[in-house]
């Protein structure tokens, strides 16, 4: 039981990425567009090179903008996918890298030389092999140590043992008390990414590869009667997949919010050590929790209880290697790697170790780094920029909530105030952590992981009893992606997602508005969407809707789940509507609401021409070139199952085919293949 850093339930992601920086590796894109003076990409924002003009555009947008780059692009071996974001993600990693370096170079203290030392302990292969396995030695004492089933519960919950429990806590804003923290239970226990890779025969080629890297696992650390103690450990996490509750019904937030006292969660699963697993997280005093996923828990404290202690030992010591492989010698790594990236997502080849570095950097110090880069690479203008593009996109809803002809009055006053208390942060927070009390220990990775993980459990439990701090980002700077927090009522975008493509302050506004407008109408929708509808202006949970705009939300939403049902990228795996819709609605809303803030920009005037492409032809070759992404069949199969968002060729062509207004930018006929009849179109927000 220990922290989630971003909680499923509470943040809603938008992604699921030269000229020479400090590192002194190229950043080319940067350099073409500083030596142009204009926009990154194109003329005007979009890479017209890539397009396939003999694929119509009602035919397949998404490959019409695309099927060039789709085509003839090669994934890099060390991914699984590559797209927009990806490219972006790394020269954000390129840039991360320059910070530390520097640091090092400069032979920096204060928090540059922690995040130096952390980088440079990381990077010792070297250091790390010859240590061998003796860096577990204490960790494997301490599970070998217990002899009750309240000593088990303690090491589930210890802050600084980083491996799996089933049962996990995490601290975050109470949802129906959301001027307060709260200590949320949740499910947890499984090594693969959910239950359905126990339980689908289509995973059965999974399954018995798990089985046979927890054995791999176990040999590796030189624990005897490898294979018996594996098939055991993999039974045990096939009981608790069968009492898990699937992705898309733990979406439901009125589901996963059941408040109990100290005293009624000892009666609801009294076969959990409550007491011990919450004395071990350092929270001993709390006296009320959050259940998240209610029979789930309940099963999983009988499943704790019901297995012995040796067979959770063994759990344990295996998790405990697997959570932590990359800070463990090379066979132990590659094993991880081969299994959870080769085998779940098809990625060939193992990242570079500086490339890992600067991830295991950006875990466990994300501001500290975060801060170094958004001074190097951060203008005010763009700040500045996107702040007058979410003003336009919340005027934008705004006037659509009022001419909805789906809700009434009493609820649209609601929505308005709603939209009213949105709070948008740009770029970076107002302050930033202090990390002095991270110690990082030259030569010790495996510790300074423990020790980070500790610390961060640390701060947030800190926060308990103390009102909700409204500067805190649940994301550093330097991430490529963006969010809406319902129990915070806000919208979030990281400095490193503000630029081209999806926001370049020198391209068309046609195309900033189709790109990072419709990611701002996104994030803005997830408070609309069919979750973030549950939460009320000031983030609480609670039904502000009548009965019957509330059943006409719930039908759209039920047309637009139909038109996904029917998708399916691979053989057998077909897109999930249930678990996607919370996505797709923003995708859908987030594009109508960023169509609308375009007219409003235009202030009347019609959209000049530009290369022969109207206004409203750029703002959705805009949108189509932000999905652009290519995917391992492993990566995709993994998506579909555990991913609340749809594959990236849906969230442009099964978005824009319920757009009226796409169908007259590119004449769009029944005889194509997108084609909806008016009456088959869902316009919900």
């Amino acid at each position: 039981m220990r922290a989630v850093l971003i909680g499923g339930a509470v943040l809603l992601a938008i992604a699921a990425c030269g000229r020479k920086d400090d590192g002194g590796r190229a950043d080319a894109p940067s350099a073409k567009a500083a030596a142009k003076s204009g926009p990154e990409l194109g003329e005007w924002g979009v890479d017209l090179s890539v397009m396939k003009a003999d694929i119509r555009p009602g035919d397949d947008f998404y490959r019409h903008v695309n099927g060039g780059w789709l085509e003839t692009f090669k994934i890099p071996d060390d991914f699984s996918s590559y797209g927009s974001f990806t490219v972006l993600f790394e020269r954000s990693e390129e840039r991360i890298r320059g910070i530390i370096e520097n640091a090092q170079k400069a032979e920096a203290d204060g928090i540059e030389g922690k995040f130096a030392e952390y980088y440079r302990s990381y990077l010792d292969v070297a250091a790390i092999d010859l240590k061998g396995v003796a860096a577990l030695s204490a960790d494997f004492g301490r599970i070998d140590a217990a002899s009750s089933r309240e000593d088990i519960a303690r090491l589930f919950a210890a802050p600084d043992l980083v491996a799996n429990a089933p049962i996990r806590a995490f601290i975050d804003v109470d949802a129906k008390q959301p001027d307060q923290y709260a200590v949320y239970i949740t499910q947890s226990g499984l090594g693969m990414p959910n239950r359905d890779y126990y339980l689908e025969a289509k995973f059965a080629d999974k399954q018995a590869k798990y089985k046979a890297y927890i054995e791999k696992i176990l040999n590796l650390v030189g624990i005897p009667e490898a294979s018996q103690k594996a098939a055991a450990i993999y039974d045990l996490e096939r009981k608790m997949a069968e009492v898990h509750w699937s992705p898309a019904k733990r979406r439901e937030r009125d589901l996963t919010y059941n408040r109990k006292t100290r005293a009624e969660l000892q009666t609801f699963a009294p076969e959990a050590s409550w007491d011990a697993m919450l004395d071990s997280a350092g929270i001993a005093e709390q006296q009320e929790v959050v259940v998240r996923e209610f029979d789930a828990i309940e099963n999983l404290a009988k499943i704790i209880d019901g297995a012995p202690l040796d067979l959770w030992k063994d759990y344990l010591k295996f998790h405990l290697v697997s959570a932590n492989a990359h800070v463990l010698p090379t066979p132990i790594d590659e094993a991880n790697f081969a299994f959870f990236a080769t085998e779940l997502r098809g990625t060939p080849r193992q990242k570079e170790r500086w490339k890992r570095g600067v991830a295991a950097v950006n875990a466990g110090m994300g501001e500290a780094v975060g801060k170094a880069y958004v001074e190097r690479y951060f203008p005010p203008s763009s700040k500045a920029a996107m702040d007058d593009l979410v003003r336009n996109l919340r005027k934008a809803l705004e006037e659509r909530i009022a001419k909805l002809e789906w809700m009434g009055d009493e609820t649209r006053e609601q929505a308005r105030n709603k939209l009213e208390l949105f709070t948008p942060k740009i770029g970076y927070p107002d302050k930033w952590r202090d990390y002095s009390a991270l110690e990082v220990i030259p030569g010790d990775p495996y510790g300074n992981a423990k020790r980070a993980a500790a610390f961060e459990w640390a701060y947030r439990t800190s926060r308990l009893g103390r009102p909700v701090d409204r500067t805190e980002w649940g994301m550093a700077p330097q991430t490529v992606n963006a969010y809406y927090s319902a129990n915070r009522n806000e919208i979030v975008f990281p400095a490193a997602i503000l630029q081209a493509p999806f926001f370049d302050p020198a391209a068309d506004p046609a195309v900033n508005y189709g790109a990072i407008g419709a990611v701002i109408g996104h994030e803005i929708g997830h408070g609309f969407d069919d979750q973030g509808r549950k939460s009320d202006g000031e983030g609480y949970l609670r039904d502000w809707w009548t009965r019957e705009d509330a059943e006409s939300f719930k039908a759209l939403a039920a047309r637009l789940g139909e038109q996904y049902s029917v998708y399916e990228p691979l053989p057998g795996f077909p897109v999930n509507p249930d678990l996607t819709m919370g996505e797709n609605i923003g995708d859908l809303g987030g594009l109508a609401m960023a169509y609308h803030a375009y007219k409003l920009s235009l202030g009347g005037r019609d959209a000049p021409i530009i290369d022969g492409f109207t206004g409203d032809q750029r703002f959705f070759l805009a949108y189509a070139q932000i999905w652009k992404r290519i995917v391992r069949d492993e990566h995709l199969k993994n998506q579909i199952a555990s991913d609340p968002h749809a594959p990236a060729q849906f969230r442009v062509n099964g978005v824009v085919r319920n757009m009226d207004q796409w169908y007259a930018a590119f004449a769009v006929a029944p005889e194509d293949d997108l084609y909806l009849a008016p009456e088959e179109r869902v316009r919900i927000w």
